[in-house]
């Protein structure tokens, strides 16, 4: 009896003794992905991915780790989702597939786009769902604005706050779009709360718009409040903004890249030669930086600015001052 436990025993020992140099085996074989993304759908077992893996030659054979599966079941009970398996062996890529790490893709809204060129990317984005209508879009996604914020209208512009959002394989685009705006949300609620005293805006919703042209107007970062500074002076004097960024988003998709005289004379809500005071809505996604300005501006006596041509500009305080820089600036160069 006791030999031939010892028999069992000694058995057992020779048998982990195998399974373990078996595994060590199997923990160093690489798994040959070609792609950077593989993809597990619903209802796909490990023998099936293996028999995938086999046909693709990204594994010499799949008997060995069909085994290995009926050792250790608990470890193949595979997830669907989308991964990233290249350069991993082939049980490190088995952990991913059934521990659910799946890909981390991002997704960057850009200080400046409009809503229209965020949309376009999105929809390019690789494995997302894009369950939008471009043409009507759901409310919901932006719950209360209209009445926390004081948009008279619901406009998706500027509501989009710009940061790299992080999303899995076949997350909705309606669901990042709704993290960013709440996102914005609350940036926007923060900087009015802290607003300067006696701005010429009178809701945060202004501020929005505000800060949406002080984005596209800066081209350096540190300019933003000077700028500000400008159009609050102007605004406080009745003066009209005169701002081309305002007038090129009113020509949307008319406009080919060179803004002339007659441009500036033609009506849109959005041409500030034309009209009195902000647009209707933002005219793109702006920055906190560009928030903050519009709600705590530089204090200045500036009422005018002309680009040097390097990022930066001139501000003046006077007409006669402004007409020499846009001589030295812009003439002088057009004509040289």
């Amino acid at each position: 009896m006791k030999k031939l436990i010892l028999i069992f025993l000694l058995g057992l020992v020779v048998l982990m003794l195998t399974a373990t140099q078996y595994i060590s085996q199997l923990s160093n074989a690489p798994l040959l992905s070609n792609t950077r993304y593989f993809e597990v759908k619903r209802g796909d077992t490990f023998v099936a991915i293996c028999q995938r893996w086999q046909q693709a030659h990204w594994i010499e054979r799949c008997l060995p780790y069909q085994v290995y599966g009926k050792m250790f079941p608990e470890r193949v009970n595979v997830k669907a989702g989308v991964y990233e398996l290249q350069g991993l062996s082939v049980l490190d890529a088995l952990s991913k597939l059934t521990t659910g790490a799946q890909a981390d893709f991002m997704f960057t809204i850009i200080e400046g786009q409009t809503f229209k060129q965020v949309l376009a990317n999105l929809k390019a984005a690789p494995f997302i769902d894009f369950d939008l209508n471009e043409t009507n879009l759901a409310r919901h996604f932006w719950g209360e604005i209209e009445e926390v914020f004081g948009a008279a209208d619901f406009h998706p512009e500027g509501w989009l706050y710009p940061e790299t959002y992080h999303y899995h394989a076949y997350n909705k685009a309606s669901t990042l779009l709704k993290h960013a705006s709440e996102r914005m949300q609350t940036q926007l609620t923060l900087a009015w709360q802290q607003r300067a005293q006696d701005l010429p805006i009178n809701s945060a919703y202004e501020a929005l718009i505000l800060a949406s042209i002080i984005e596209k107007e800066t081209g350096k970062a540190q300019e933003r409040p000077v700028i500000a500074s400008v159009f609050v002076n102007r605004l406080n004097r009745k003066m009209r903004l005169q701002t081309d960024p305002t007038v090129i988003y009113g020509l949307g998709d008319s406009f080919d890249g060179d803004i002339k005289r007659r441009h500036l004379r033609e009506y849109t809500p959005y041409n500030t030669y034309r009209i009195k005071g902000l647009p209707p809505t933002p005219i793109a996604m702006p920055s906190f930086d560009a928030i903050k300005a519009a709600t705590q501006p530089a204090q200045t006596d500036y009422l005018y600015f002309v680009s040097k041509g390097d990022g930066s500009h001139y501000f003046s305080k006077s007409l006669k001052e402004h007409n020499q820089a846009v001589k030295r600036y812009i003439l002088n160069k057009q004509n040289g």
